[in-house]
């Protein structure tokens, strides 16, 4: 049976960082042609909280960080920093490809990116077995020089490409600027947070309990998740490159899900139906999010269909 959820006041729309593009002029078209998408969410009567990936941008900008501290010793770039540096220039976009689709539709909504920090047990497991891969790849022998210039980096030989350094990927726990977010909802901005998962940090005890910055990798989806929850959301609507969730995918007798439980997407997940990578996350945050409130739905369909998906007419539903 279809679960309606009539017309959300509050929704989390989640962008995927590889339908941003892989160059700052791609992700200006896209972000062009989301912001129309995004926008259209709102005349629907939805109040909107966006949140993005970053993966391709962190690796461009750890990339030329790197190439540049080779060639002319300019200081290297930690992760936490790289991550700062793409939310705010997604950011920047996004505000500025949303205000240009305002403009033509005559709208005087505001929009604002929070650079947004997420505090992380300093003692998840996850710190000590990094898995996540980021950065350049190096041959063994660099690799090697690096773990031995700071033995707190550890690097993993990757598919046969090369080796790159591993970082955690801890569980989110606590959006640092919450209260920030909610102070400009509240006073009808359209906010921007929790770009790339967030910013993981944990509490310095030596530094009177300050925030520092670790070097990590929030999951995004899991991320754009505790952001929805933070928010107190309806929906939590995160747009893909496909149109539906589908079991087998890319067999003969793929089948699409148009809606599924939590406890039904779970079990697909569990027996391996979903991509490690891509769309397993997603469901994974889809469940978790459904089950934190009755009568929360989290929908996975596709950017270019946005408003349709949001309709009823397309992607899949997961609910508890």
């Amino acid at each position: 049976m279809s679960k309606p959820i009539g017309k959300p006041d509050r929704i989390v729309v989640a962008l995927g960082g590889n339908a941003l593009g892989d160059t700052p002029a791609e992700q200006i078209e896209r972000v062009n042609h989301a912001a129309h998408a995004l926008i259209g969410l709102i005349e629907q009567g939805n109040e909107i909280i966006i949140t993005h990936g970053n993966g391709p941008q962190v690796g461009m900008i750890q990339n030329a960080f790197a190439a540049a501290h080779n060639a002319i010793g300019t200081p290297e770039m930690d992760l936490p920093e790289c991550g700062a540096m793409s939310q705010g220039y997604i950011g920047y976009h996004l505000q500025q490809g949303i205000g240009r689709e305002m403009h033509r539709r005559y709208k005087r909504w505001h929009v604002a990116t929070v650079v947004t920090q997420i505090e992380c047990d300093p003692d998840d497991p996850a710190f000590q077995n990094p898995t996540k891969p980021i950065g350049p790849f190096y041959t063994e022998e660099q690799a090697r020089e690096l773990m031995a210039a700071d033995p707190e980096k550890m690097f993993v030989e990757d598919s046969g490409r090369g080796w790159r350094r591993v970082v955690a990927s801890p569980e989110p726990k606590k959006i640092v600027e919450a209260d920030s977010i909610l102070n400009l909802l509240d006073n009808e901005f359209i906010v921007i947070a929790c770009g790339g998962g967030g910013i993981p940090v944990v509490r310095d005890y030596a530094d009177k309990g300050c925030y520092k910055g670790v070097a990590a990798v929030i999951d995004k989806d899991m991320g754009g998740e505790l952001l929805a929850e933070d928010c107190d959301a309806q929906v939590l609507f995160l747009l893909t490159a496909v149109e539906h969730v589908a079991v087998n995918f890319g067999k003969p007798d793929q089948r699409d899900l148009t809606e599924v439980s939590a406890d039904e997407a779970e079990r697909l997940a569990d027996e391996g139906q979903f991509g490690k990578g891509s769309m397993e996350p997603k469901v994974r945050a889809a469940i978790k999010f459904a089950r934190s409130r009755k009568g929360r739905v989290c929908i996975i369909g596709a950017l270019d269909k946005a408003a349709e998906t949001m309709a009823g007419l397309s992607g899949t539903r997961i609910y508890a």
